[in-house]
């Protein structure tokens, strides 16, 4: 009997062997995953107008996603006025009746709360980055407060059926990480612990998206038990790279590269780059998600090159079943 689309997540994620590839398309080709999120969330990032925080967002027409153009906190001095969200407000959690049932036999991903990216929408980038050396103590009484958050979001998720627990940080430049890696490890890996502690404690598998150059604490990620890494870019790190430092290791859940070949390459070399995501990140255990990047338009992604990719990977998730089905046929004696 075939797999379900849940067990196929779960049990690529856990390196425990699936009958195909899981995945995360647009239709025609379907995905392995639902998300569910409190409502509203504080974590929620609006195309115009102020967030829950005080924060005031902007969208320059061209992606789904907007800017923050004036930050709800821009003064340590102006603590007591900052606007915290009430994360045990009832009427977040409404959403949450019957959608296990909704999911049905997929995968249920529950949104969680940033705990980089948040803190720099509340305070702004230039001054988070002077707050890890001038106001370290502030910095961390904020940032613990968001690990609060997701501890309640924890809670309620696991309680409601969730498989999985995600959250979004891009922690990298183009060719670096944006801070000093050994003020990552002193402020957010305890904090990035303690909460991937509490979701598998609670019985969820953990998901973080982050772009940009990040292999200066990939292997940190993993120590404090992240089991999905997912990246929309790749190139800048190398596929050969990721795998054979970190493959075997964590689950990458990636596009082809939304920066590189998905915008410049040819259809064939698209097809070409789903073959060697495949070979480098993925192991016969599990390992390799693939998915699609979800604002198109705002990356400048072309319907065909969407179209090349899904058919590339869904040809080869058809034919990772059929080998395992020669694999697991009795022997004729």
């Amino acid at each position: 009997m075939p797999m379900t689309p849940r067990e196929t997540v779960i049990r690529t994620i856990r390196f425990e062997g699936a009958d195909r590839l899981p995945h995360e398309f647009p239709e025609p080709y379907g995905s392995d995953f639902v998300l569910v999120s409190m409502s509203p969330s504080p974590d929620a990032r609006p195309t115009e107008g102020r967030d829950e925080w005080g924060a005031l967002w902007h969208n320059i027409g061209v992606s789904k996603v907007g800017e923050v153009l004036e930050p709800s906190l821009k003064s340590w001095a102006d603590w007591n006025r900052l606007s915290v969200p009430d994360i045990r407000d009832p009427k977040r959690w409404t959403v949450l009746a019957g959608a296990r049932e909704r999911a049905g036999d997929r995968f249920l991903l529950a949104a969680g709360i940033s705990l980089y990216e948040r803190i720099h929408f509340i305070r702004g980038l230039e001054n988070t980055w002077a707050d890890i050396y001038e106001a370290p103590e502030d910095l961390c009484r904020l940032l613990d407060i968001l690990v609060d958050m997701n501890l309640y979001a924890i809670e309620q998720y696991a309680a409601a059926g969730a498989d999985g627990y995600a959250w979004a940080d891009d922690w990298g430049l183009q060719d670096r990480l944006m801070i000093a890696p050994e003020k990552w490890r002193e402020i957010w890996k305890p904090r990035y612990a303690r909460v991937i502690e509490s979701a598998h404690a609670a019985g969820l598998l953990v998901l973080l998206h982050s772009c940009g150059e990040i292999t200066a604490i990939l292997d940190d990620l993993i120590e404090v038990g992240l089991d999905v890494i997912q990246m929309d870019q790749q190139e800048n790190m190398g596929l050969e790279r990721l795998g054979r430092q970190y493959g075997g290791r964590i689950t990458f859940w990636c596009p082809v590269d939304i920066q590189g070949a998905m915008t410049r390459g040819t259809l064939e070399e698209i097809r070409a780059y789903c073959r060697c995501m495949v070979q480098c990140l993925s192991k016969r255990e599990g390992g390799f998600i693939p998915k699609w990047y979800p604002d198109p338009v705002g990356a400048g992604h072309r319907p065909e090159a969407i179209e090349a990719m899904c058919e590339e990977f869904m040809r080869i998730s058809a034919d990772w079943a059929r080998q395992r089905e020669m694999l697991c046929e009795p022997v004729k004696r």
